[in-house]
């Protein structure tokens, strides 16, 4: 009998990579999507890419009730992909925070009730690290949502998945969470989201400067190959899967870039502090940033690698596939 997969967040940038591999494993996919008129955007993303003819789109919104009990029917599991990343900080942090706790928890509650007792739950690295944390972060390390300077966005994932750790440890749930880093890679079409959006300023050249701040990369595509992974051994339920291929900063993105492309006005110099302080009384995006200056998230995913048979797309290759999608696409 053909396993049946709920996917949330269908229209997202890793949610669209996950939908292909699933298709290709030969799983009935059932997607949600939060406005049906989206649906077009979906099947001709996919279609150069996997056979649709096993998918199919459901109306769900995180914030309401309607219509989870039935799209959760005749569900083998739940993978929970839907969640906003923002470039700047909210207008207030619960903007970010209560739809992505209320939402997982819609998701999983909704799972439980139908009999589905399998979930794979997209959360992120931002949930295991902290301004103070010294050494490497895996994952057993988790952010403390209460220290100061602490992201609206972090707070996010990881009461997110506090919750959603919290429900399924206490019903038998079987969960797995997959953590990726800044999740890079080639889009399947022109709505990427914030991640990519930084490659492309990059590559536009729109700054003169970089803030010193580093970034866990990783390509969508093992992202989401994690996820299928992660769903057909049992034996990951229980886990947390960090999903990072390298630590780089800005600046070294630059070069790493500069080297591709020399003609572009690519930067490569580093910001002094002073003056991203004095800018980020204007700026609320610069002002997000700050707490994250000098910063080197170093984690380990020997877990990952292990557990999943993984071995991942280099962080540099990562980035060049990104750029080099951007330019052929005319988005730059």
């Amino acid at each position: 009998m053909q396993k049946t997969i709920l996917l949330t967040g269908i229209s997202g940038f890793i949610a669209k990579h996950i939908a292909i591999q699933l298709l290709r494993a030969g799983y009935n996919l059932r997607g949600s999507l939060r406005d049906l008129g989206r649906a077009r955007e979906i099947w001709a993303a996919l279609a150069p890419y996997a056979d649709r003819a096993n998918l199919s789109i459901v109306q769900l919104d995180l914030t309401k009730d309607d219509h989870w009990v039935e799209a959760m029917e005749g569900v083998t599991a739940l993978i929970h992909c839907a969640s906003p990343f923002p470039l700047g900080a909210p207008k207030t942090e619960n903007d970010l925070i209560i739809p992505a706790v209320d939402g997982t928890l819609r998701a999983i509650t909704s799972a439980y009730a139908a009999g589905v007792r399998r979930a794979i739950l997209t959360s992120s690295t931002a949930a295991m690290t902290d301004i103070f944390h010294r050494g490497p972060m895996d994952e057993t390390t988790w952010c403390d949502p209460n220290l100061a300077g602490t992201s609206a966005y972090a707070k996010s994932k990881t009461l997110a998945e506090r919750a959603a750790w919290d429900f399924a440890l206490a019903r038998g749930m079987e969960l797995t969470t997959i953590n990726p880093g800044f999740v890079v890679g080639p889009p399947l079409d022109g709505h990427y989201g914030s991640s990519v959006s930084v490659v492309a300023r990059l590559l536009r050249g729109k700054d003169r400067m970089v803030p010193n701040i580093s970034l866990p990369l990783v390509d969508v595509r093992d992202v989401a190959k994690a996820h299928l992974r992660a769903l057909e051994r049992p034996q990951t339920a229980g886990q947390r899967l960090p999903c990072v291929a390298g630590t780089m900063t800005l600046g070294e993105m630059g070069h790493v870039l500069k080297q591709a492309y020399p003609d572009r006005p690519i930067p490569t110099r580093i910001a002094p502090k002073a003056i991203l302080r004095a800018i980020a009384v204007f700026d609320p995006k610069i002002r997000a940033i700050l707490p994250e200056l000098g910063r080197n998230h170093q984690i380990s995913c020997a877990r990952t690698r292990s557990a999943l048979d993984l071995r991942f797309i280099s962080a540099e290759g990562a980035l060049r596939a990104t750029a080099e999608w951007l330019i052929a696409n005319n988005r730059v």
